[in-house]
């Protein structure tokens, strides 16, 4: 399989696993009531309805459009990237990172605000923000880039300059 076609499919299993456990989530288990349900003991589902960025950020008034407007435009150049990368591991940590951005992006403009529902805790202590399958899908592919690079071996460059 090219190494193309593999990334945009996992983007569209990341996609398609982000949208069908979110609609679980409002559909299946009823969390809008303000419910709490033990998924492990780690592991909480609880829902949270994000209308800012990342970890809640920039969620004034007006943003819902400006926001899926920014995102629709890093999803384009995640995709063009994509496109060019030449070895797997970062073909599918972009393809990773962009189901997830596509995710929430429908999720922005369906209903206004990100559905988050998976708290993370241990022992009493929370992580201090509830996420959702796109969010972990776009944090591990960017810590997949990130330690691509610094372990990538350096180049030697061919004509003596260092």
């Amino acid at each position: 399989m090219d190494r193309r076609v593999a990334g945009y499919l996992l983007a569209l299993i990341v996609l398609a696993a982000d949208q069908g456990v979110k609609y679980w989530v409002l559909h299946g288990l009823h969390l809008q009531d303000g419910h709490l349900l033990v998924v492990l003991p780690v592991v909480n589902f609880v829902l949270v309805w994000n209308h800012g960025i990342t970890f809640g950020m920039f969620a004034g008034d007006g943003a819902k459009l400006l926001l899926a407007t920014v995102a629709s435009a890093v999803i384009i150049a995640l995709c063009v990237w994509l496109w060019r990368s030449k070895n797997w591991v970062s073909v599918l940590a972009i393809g990773a990172i962009t189901g997830g951005a596509i995710g929430n992006v429908a999720d922005r403009l369906r209903y206004g605000a990100v559905v988050d529902f998976i708290q993370a805790h241990i022992g009493g202590v929370y992580f201090p923000w509830v996420f959702n399958v796109g969010d972990s899908a776009i944090c591990c592919g960017v810590a997949v880039l990130m330690l691509e690079n610094l372990l990538r071996r350096p180049v030697a460059a061919s004509d003596g300059q260092r």
